[in-house]
């Protein structure tokens, strides 16, 4: 492994990482409503959930449009990145939904561009985002943080994928639905379908892009309108 391979992977441990602030682990996804609803109980059903959620949705949408908008920005084609970012953002019909994959995106591009200041990329979509001409939807986000440290598509892609898991396995962490032990046997076993939809997803156009979940649609609606909540999403 040369210096720029160890300078890659240091970047995507970074940037995965939980401590780095983009805000995901005030997200459940909809978990917690159900969890308050006693519709979901276990590993089984926390397991299948996540499944769902990458393959019929963050796969085939958040994955394209990252994987596009990192093409588009490598390619430093800026007018091609407000496309996807303006699809990726219609695409979320749940308004809580969609407000959270804002914030996290735009608290992203903020942390990184404080200590990366010379990609043209980043500086440009920040620039937008502050004059309103771009919203800054998270896996759009991702993609240009991703190029402007150099990380290549697949990994991008595996990081986003991981990330998710990881979220949503906190939530139901500190919900009390499982223990330690359980939540590492199911981030092992989401592993085959994080790999499967990378695969799936890798080479699709943005015009490409769809996501059907709607149980998982109603519950995130649902959660919206809770009283009280411990999570965002």
């Amino acid at each position: 492994m040369n210096i720029n391979e160890i300078d890659e992977e240091l970047a995507m441990m970074q940037l995965s990482d939980s401590f780095f602030p983009t805000g995901l682990f005030a997200t459940s996804n909809g978990l917690e409503f159900l969890f308050s609803k006693n519709q979901i109980k276990g590993v089984d059903d926390l397991r299948n959930m996540i499944k769902t959620s990458i393959i019929q949705q963050i796969g085939p949408s958040d994955c394209v449009a990252l994987v596009n908008a990192l093409k588009n920005a490598n390619n430093k084609d800026f007018e091609k990145i407000i496309q996807i970012d303006e699809i990726s953002f219609s695409m979320k019909s749940i308004k809580e939904m969609r407000n959270a994959s804002v914030n996290s995106g735009t608290q992203l591009i903020k942390c990184v561009s404080v200590f990366v200041k010379e990609d043209d990329i980043l500086i440009k979509y920040q620039k937008a985002i502050k004059e309103k001409k771009a919203y800054g939807v998270f896996p759009v986000a991702f993609a240009i943080c991703c190029n402007a440290l150099k990380i290549k598509k697949e990994k991008s892609m595996a990081m986003l994928l991981y990330g998710f898991t990881v979220s949503v396995v906190g939530a139901a962490l500190r919900l009390g639905l499982i223990q330690h032990l359980e939540s590492q046997k199911i981030i092992h076993d989401v592993k085959s379908t994080i790999t499967q939809t990378i695969k799936n997803n890798e080479d699709k156009s943005v015009f490409d892009m769809w996501q059907f979940t709607p149980q998982l649609d109603i519950v995130q609606m649902s959660h919206e309108k809770m009283d009280s909540k411990m999570f965002i999403t």
